[in-house]
């Protein structure tokens, strides 16, 4: 998950990084962390906790510079440890280099052994330190940005879109099948790369497009550079983030998010049609989906349980027992909406079934006579090693279960899950450029001991056809 920005600015960019991460702070609840560069210096804080609690005005306004990057951190590979919060920065060759990273990579320990074989140490347990050494090791042979990049995305496995800072030249990045999202906006009076178009909206900019898989991104004072490093056939961009991970106001590679949801909930209706009073979302996940499914059923959308709008997003808090003691704090049953009522709970996903189980209880408890529950993705049977804290296939509820079985240990009425293709149709990108790894237990990479599929990947050698465009610099 992660979240990831980089903004070159000529009014200074730490606020703006700063309000960016705020909008992304969906994407990662661990840590924080700001590098910025003046010309001359590089300027860092990072901490761990929520953006408001790293960053406060005096902070900020030491971050000096008109470029710079930031992250919120979701744990999948490192522990939850200061040294793990990015960016992740350093001097390499009197170059001053910051680095942030979203995704995972699957071959993280061989490249680790390799190195530390040859010499090296590591810091941090990071992927991210791991793709700086892979990138300060080709550049300490070629010297050249682009063949570094290259040498990524030939060696990485897995997912990774990237921002870095080289000396004040800011970079981004994406792995050829485009499995973690990253977008360019345009500011007033710069350019903006981040994980979600909702951080160029928090800055009152323009979406201009989509990093494309497999390109790199160059943006320097004479403007904006594209280079297209890598080509692959299928693209394989995580389904997760359309069921949960991106907010609903987020354009993800032309698709907007909420849209998608809408549709979902639509086709949730048609397959598993009921009878009911009214139809509730689980907030704020399941709302999108939620307000599809009385529009095409027609039953009314009621509010029956209340967030606490100062809890985070309990998919992501680290440890099962914090998620679990977190629902009764975090959903606040309306009484009045539930008693004697057949209601259509409306949520985005069910992975181990606990929070659910507690959630039906929780309606029960405030009087629900019937609780129909429609998820808006198809059951999750396989975990994520792109990305996604996914648990253990033991964990997972719906592994090796028929979706009755599931019913019953979630205490529902009825349960119904959407159907993949259904999800395919509503997203609209075609199943081949989707990631299901996690709902088919195939995967878009190789991964010892699972199945696989990976598109073709063609990479470019030689010279580097670049794009100039001079706007907003």
């Amino acid at each position: 998950m992660c979240g990831i920005v980089g903004i070159r600015d000529a009014g200074g960019v730490s606020f703006s990084i700063y309000h960016a991460l705020y909008a992304l702070q969906h994407r990662g609840q661990e840590s924080a962390g700001i590098s910025t560069f003046d010309g001359t210096r590089l300027f860092k804080h990072k901490g761990q906790g929520l953006v408001a609690e790293v960053f406060d005005s005096a902070i900020l306004e030491a971050l000096e510079g008109n470029v710079g990057i930031g992250h919120v951190r979701y744990p999948t590979t490192g522990a939850n440890r200061p040294e793990n919060a990015q960016p992740f920065n350093f001097v390499f060759r009197d170059r001053i280099i910051s680095i942030a990273h979203n995704g995972n990579l699957v071959n993280s320990r061989e490249l680790r052994e390799e190195f530390e074989r040859r010499g090296q140490i590591f810091c941090s347990t990071t992927d991210t330190e791991l793709i700086a050494k892979v990138i300060t090791d080709e550049m300490s042979t070629s010297g050249c940005i682009e063949d570094a990049v290259h040498r990524c995305m030939r060696v990485l496995k897995g997912s990774y879109s990237v921002v870095m800072m080289i000396d004040g030249v800011l970079y981004g990045f994406r792995d050829p099948l485009g499995i973690k999202p990253l977008c360019l906006g345009r500011t007033e009076k710069g350019i903006i790369i981040a994980s979600e178009s909702v951080a160029v909206d928090a800055l009152g900019g323009s979406f201009l497009r989509d990093v494309l898989p497999g390109e790199l991104i160059c943006i320097d004072d004479e403007g904006m550079r594209s280079l297209q490093i890598a080509r692959s056939s299928q693209r394989a961009h995580c389904i997760f983030e359309y069921i949960y991970f991106a907010r609903a106001d987020a354009v993800l590679d032309g698709a907007l998010v909420y849209d998608v949801r809408l549709k979902i909930g639509e086709k949730l209706h048609e397959e598993a049609p009921v009878c009911a009073d009214s139809v509730c979302p689980v907030p704020d996940s399941g709302t999108a989906y939620a307000i599809g499914y009385s529009a095409g059923s027609g039953i009314p959308f009621v509010e029956s349980l209340l967030k606490n709008r100062y809890m985070g997003r309990t998919f992501i808090m680290s440890t099962q027992n914090e998620r679990e003691k977190a629902v009764r704090i975090k959903l606040n049953p309306i009484r009045k909406h539930l008693e004697g009522r057949s209601v259509v709970l409306v949520d985005d996903s069910i992975v181990r079934g606990t929070t659910s189980r507690r959630i039906i209880g929780i309606m029960r408890d405030a009087g629900a006579r019937e609780i129909h529950v429609r998820i808006g993705s198809p059951p999750i049977i396989a975990p994520c090693y792109l990305g996604v804290d996914m648990p253990t296939r033991e964990e997972l509820i719906a592994n090796g279960r028929a979706e009755e079985d599931v019913r019953r240990r979630i205490t529902a009425t009825t349960l119904h899950h959407v159907t993949i293709d259904a999800l395919v149709e509503a997203i609209g990108l075609g199943r081949e450029n989707l990631c299901t790894g996690c709902l088919t237990g195939c995967y878009p990479v190789e991964i010892a001991g699972e199945k696989s599929a990976p598109p073709a990947v063609d990479y470019v050698d030689g010279t580097y056809q670049t794009k100039l465009e001079t706007f907003g610099t």
